[in-house]
């Protein structure tokens, strides 16, 4: 049985707000009409940063550079050499391949890097360096040739540490831009910004709209929604864990989705005791406890499957496991962005340093799609030879007659010509016929 300790007082909201899409799609059209110049209206209304060109220049990036402490430094190299060595890692089991599948009929694919990428890199509300080394770093892990990047200014001016992250990640081009402006210039392109030919990288909900809206005219890595958190734990758990855990994802925002699934009622009461506690004391509270209250549930089960259940149902972005038997949950389990296995670990540490990618799929998106990695900036690539004249005239028969089954004579004549070049066939030239599928299903349903 499933009961819940806490109810969310809010529902999830959708990805279509009807306002939320018109706002953003008058300003994604304002980029395309005024280009740069509207980029810079944009620029002064939304960030406050008024400049004749918003791309930083080797002094500015030096600066930034020059600004960080020599810890500050150390630590956003090693925590990108932690992303680079798993991306890496990733890329070493992306094999290409080539394969005889008939005598004399080659096929393969090849793994070719996306030419442009554009990186956008949140930093209004807190400056998320970590975004640098999760979308540039994995970009040019995989090879892309151009890499380029948007961030907001924090408090005025460009964020010495983003620009840093930026930097140190390998970005060929750093961008003080933020909002639905950076998306768009980036996607549409201006008379001093390059088009990219995909989007990456975690926003707020408008720039979450607008990756949504210049999707098709540019690929994007995941739909992204609020940040969310679930945690499984039972009594081998302590409720200082589990509490600390939940608020430390909600602090991400309001509307973070903080999710504690049980089959221990003293720990769910302990948990909600704990969150009390703590709220008192976290500096984030005011953020933290509202996305609690409003999104925040506890949910108590009698099984273990009956937990795996509901953790399947929510296809939480970030899943902490904190049982008996993890391993169990690490076989079972299908829908989650990423896992953490054990109180050893946490999301923050994948937020931050680890190495995997933090940028995830939100708002159930998990039932259908992991998140970003390496493979992303990668397309997957066929490519057909046929070597002899009997394998191409072996293929060139079937085709014909497959074409003729859906009334393609053009198609057919591409194999015809084949058979009677290498095959030396006096094959008749297609005629206009109808589908003969077509027919048999209207004879059917007579």
């Amino acid at each position: 049985m499933i009961r819940q300790i806490k109810r969310a007082l809010v529902g999830a909201s959708n990805f279509h707000d009807a306002t939320l899409t018109s706002t953003v799609q008058a300003l994604i059209s304002q980029v395309e009409a005024g280009g740069d110049k509207a980029v810079r209206e944009m620029a002064i209304r939304f960030d406050g940063l008024d400049r004749s060109d918003y791309r930083l220049s080797k002094a500015e990036i030096d600066a930034c550079i020059n600004g960080i402490t020599n810890q500050e430094r150390e630590d956003i190299e090693f925590a990108q050499e932690q992303v680079r060595n798993f991306a890496l890692a990733q890329l070493k089991t992306m094999s290409e391949l080539e394969v005889e599948t008939l005598p004399g009929v080659i096929l393969g694919h090849k793994h070719v890097p996306v030419d442009n990428v554009g990186c956008y890199v949140p930093g209004g509300k807190y400056p998320l360096l970590a975004s640098a080394h999760m979308t540039v770093l994995t970009a040019k892990v995989a090879g892309c040739d151009r890499v380029i990047t948007c961030a907001p200014p924090f408090k005025g001016v460009p964020a010495p540490l983003i620009v840093a992250a930026q930097h140190l990640a390998g970005a060929d081009e750093i961008y003080a831009l933020g909002g639905v402006q950076a998306v768009a210039a980036m996607a549409v392109g201006t008379e001093t910004i390059k088009p990219v030919s995909i989007l990456a990288g975690p926003g707020n909900a408008y720039v979450a709209e607008a990756k949504r809206l210049l999707f098709g005219r540019v690929g994007i890595d995941l739909f992204a929604g609020p940040t969310e958190v679930l945690v499984i734990g039972d009594d081998t758990v302590d409720s200082e864990i589990v509490a600390t855990d939940l608020l430390g994802q909600a602090e991400h925002g309001s509307n973070s989705p903080a999710v504690f699934i049980t089959n221990s009622e003293k720990l769910a009461n302990d948990t909600l005791a704990q969150i009390d506690r703590l709220l008192k004391i976290l500096p984030t509270s005011k953020i933290a406890g509202e996305a609690w209250r409003n999104h925040g549930e506890i949910i108590l089960c009698d099984t273990r499957e009956e937990m795996l259940a509901e953790a399947n149902r929510i296809a939480s972005e970030h899943v902490q496991v904190m049982t008996s038997d993890d391993q169990w949950f690490l076989d079972n389990l299908k829908n989650y962005g990423a896992l953490f296995l054990g109180a050893r670990t946490t999301v923050a540490y994948g937020d931050k340093v680890i190495g995997t990618n933090h940028t995830l799929p939100t708002k159930g998106a998990a039932r259908y799609t992991g998140g970003l990695w390496v493979g992303k900036f990668l397309k997957t690539c066929t490519y057909q030879r046929i070597l002899t004249d009997e394998a191409s005239t072996l293929i060139g028969e079937y085709t014909s007659r497959l074409c003729m089954m859906e009334g393609f004579a053009g198609h057919a004549e591409q194999a015809n010509v084949r058979v009677r070049r290498f095959g030396h066939r006096n094959v008749e030239y297609a005629t206009a016929v109808e589908p003969l599928a077509a027919i048999r299903n209207l004879e059917v349903s007579k």
